[in-house]
């Protein structure tokens, strides 16, 4: 879990993915589309991808990918990302992380 956290809070907004997940594909292209720049860690193609999944599924993301962290800040997975999209306050939270400007 140490790790996952120290990933996280090294840049605006940090993904945890799997090349293979077209969920994780939407959201990245999401962040892409609102100007972000997001850190993408795939699990499946890192060493300790499994033990980073397993930490994740511990701090309640379920299923485990797409996670994403803004500001360090744990946000949650694919439909935590949606709602707070369509509820309007992920762009605010992306400017309060100087993740995007307006």
């Amino acid at each position: 879990m140490e790790r996952v956290r120290d990933l996280a809070s090294k840049k605006a907004i940090v993904m945890f993915t799997k090349s293979s997940c077209c969920m994780c594909h939407s959201i990245k292209s999401l962040f892409y589309e609102l100007g972000a720049s997001p850190a993408v860690h795939e699990l499946d193609k890192d060493s300790r991808g499994k033990e980073m999944e397993w930490a994740l599924r511990g701090m309640g993301c379920n299923p485990s990918v797409p996670a994403v962290f803004i500001g360090g800040q744990f946000v949650g997975s694919a439909r935590d990302v949606l709602s707070s999209h369509v509820d309007g306050t992920l762009k605010q939270r992306l400017i309060d992380a100087n993740a995007i400007w307006f």
